[in-house]
């Protein structure tokens, strides 16, 4: 079932979705080579308590780490581990913040030290197809709308989009309906209504788009050991331009 959420439900979001910008600038000074994604985990869960808040995927089905830290050819869903991040590496990391009962989901892909240039390709181009995708987010539209427009740029520009995993409904729960597809047909799917808030997230990888899962029963990568990117807002349908919460450029 499909919810539409009040302003209280909105607000109480944008004040997580505040923190969780916060802590991903704090991220971004942090992520270097030598420093390891468990180090970053144990941050990030010390930073939200600090703020009054929780890492609300930890548990989350018994995913055990406050983070999502995808190295290279991970897709999604990495486990923060003791390895030194390197030069030349690219790492997403994805956070849900419960502050007060709000959520707020977003993920952004970092450049680690020097990123060669079809690296830095891949990281623009999955940063872009986001905002494309944003931009179709409209009460009135369809959610093939949004697929459409990030599957037709990435695809442009020689990249792949992940079809195992999509974008999601949230609120009171992490997941919730619709699934929101990064491919797809224009006119197509669910038609977007006011006060619905979707997550939309997409993975984009260099090669092929299909992915493997690891023995670890989470991480996902991709089948040729291509690098894959994403980046990940949480929007608001409005019947004007979507509101995006966890925008870090405001």
């Amino acid at each position: 079932m499909i919810t539409r959420k009040s302003k209280r439900e909105v607000q109480q979001m944008q004040e997580a979705a505040d923190l969780l910008v916060a802590t991903h600038k704090e991220l971004a000074k942090r992520i270097k080579p030598g420093v390891t994604t468990l180090e970053l985990d144990k941050f990030v869960e010390k930073f939200l308590e600090e703020h009054g808040a929780t890492p609300e995927q930890k548990g989350y089905n018994g995913y055990p780490y406050a983070i999502c830290a995808s190295l290279n050819d991970e897709i999604c869903h990495g486990f923060p581990t003791e390895k030194p991040l390197e030069d030349g590496d690219i790492v997403t990391i994805d956070m849900v913040v419960n502050l007060n009962g709000g959520l707020a989901d977003s993920a952004w892909t970092y450049a680690v030290g020097n990123v060669d240039e079809k690296g830095q390709k891949l990281i623009e181009v999955t940063k872009e197809a986001l905002y494309k995708g944003v931009a179709q987010a409209k009460h009135g539209n369809r959610l093939g709308d949004i697929g459409h427009a990030i599957q037709s740029y990435a695809e442009t520009e020689g990249f792949s989009v992940v079809r195992d995993f999509t974008g999601h409904g949230i609120g009171p729960t992490i997941h919730e309906d619709p699934h929101v597809p990064h491919y797809g047909l224009p006119n197509k799917g669910i038609r977007l209504k006011e006060g619905m808030v979707i997550t939309i997230e997409p993975m984009i990888n260099e090669g092929d788009w299909r992915s493997k899962m690891d023995d670890n029963g989470w991480t996902a990568r991709t089948i040729d050991k291509g690098r894959s990117a994403q980046f990940e807002h949480q929007i608001v349908v409005t019947k004007e331009d979507p509101i995006i919460l966890t925008e870090q450029d405001k």
